[in-house]
């Protein structure tokens, strides 16, 4: 069955009329109209509702952005009720979480990707990648409680190790407020650190996925010509599946980087709150945008929920940007291109 129906107009045969070509018209079956019709409404529907959302949080943040101004963005005390406030802090602390997570992530996510698709037999591969799978209909809350009441008990001397060896990086150091290194173990407990490593095992699921099922596309000609011409596995993976892959790492590496961001029960949990810029991420105290959002909406005022919605504001806003930098980035490569 044609997906269309071509209609053929000849020309007449007398005068100039002879020499000008024929016209060609295609005219759409039915079941091509409605399918045609149907995926523009999903997409309208879905670019509706992100309007909808940054139009309702821009409506409702529009009083506290009108008395703060442009410092909301580089205020890091938050008290609404004195009008000083700003998501300073509670961003840099946001930030820092996202790529402590992704700089532990993304080498997790890319070696078990190429262990998944490259080198694995097909019964383990199914078997790891259901498990990989699983990894990410495990709830925030469960991951949170293993981060209090196991990682961190685990993770503090390693914190104090970096800090004895790496303490003069200054993000790696840990001192009071003389600037003395402080080695006491309570220093090191609900630090970024402690939430990073959370939040990484929660995106290391979504990294995995879209890198996999990337590797995976790689042109079969491609890579039997590189082993064909002496090259060892990892020289055809490094010239062929990693290249052509390439868009599905920036991929999931962003769009990993977007639940990171957002990330709420989880670093609720782990993180003592401040509001301060701390550049020390092995150091107790943190915050970050959606954290700060979840635990003052129970008792926020009017004006303080503003405040909050404009919090929120800023959050849908940075994610916009890094998902659309990823779709310009995923444009531009090659996965997905056609073998020649």
């Amino acid at each position: 069955m044609t997906d269309s129906v071509t209609e053929v107009i000849t020309p007449s045969t007398g005068g100039a009329d002879a020499r000008e070509p024929r016209s060609l018209k295609s005219r759409p079956v039915r079941v091509d109209r409605v399918f045609r019709t149907v995926c523009y409404a999903a997409g309208g529907v879905t670019v509706a509702i992100m309007l909808a959302v940054g139009i309702f949080l821009s409506g409702r943040a529009s009083e506290a952005l009108a008395r703060s101004g442009p410092a909301f963005l580089w205020t890091q005390e938050w008290s609404p009720e004195t009008g000083s406030f700003g998501v300073g802090a509670v961003l840099f602390g946001t930030v820092t979480i996202a790529l402590i997570a992704l700089s532990i992530a993304l080498p997790l996510s890319l070696a078990t990707a190429l262990l998944i698709s490259e080198i694995v037999p097909g019964r383990i591969k199914s078997t790891l990648i259901s498990l990989v799978d699983l990894m990410a209909a495990v709830p925030s809350v469960v991951f949170g409680l293993w981060g209090v009441f196991f990682l961190q008990a685990n993770v503090i001397p390693v914190s104090q190790w970096i800090s004895t060896y790496f303490g003069w990086i200054p993000i790696f150091a840990v001192t009071d407020a003389n600037g003395a290194p402080i080695t006491d173990a309570g220093a090191f407990t609900s630090s970024a650190f402690i939430a990073g490593i959370v939040v990484s095992l929660m995106i290391v699921p979504t990294q995995t996925s879209v890198m996999r099922e990337a590797f995976s596309q790689a042109p079969l000609g491609e890579r039997e010509g590189a082993l064909a011409l002496g090259s060892t596995r990892w020289g055809m993976i490094r010239t062929v599946v990693l290249p052509f892959g390439r868009g599905g790492i920036i991929g999931g590496t962003m769009l990993a980087l977007g639940r990171a961001l957002g990330e709420t029960i989880a670093v609720v949990m782990i993180i003592s709150p401040i509001f301060s810029i701390n550049w020390q991420v092995l150091k107790t105290g943190t915050n970050s945008v959606s954290a700060l959002i979840a635990l003052r909406y129970g008792e926020a005022s009017q004006f303080g929920l503003s405040a909050l919605m404009a919090a929120g504001l800023v959050l849908f806003i940075i994610t916009l940007i890094v998902n659309f930098s990823a779709s310009m980035i995923v444009a531009r490569s090659r996965s997905g291109a056609e073998s020649n």
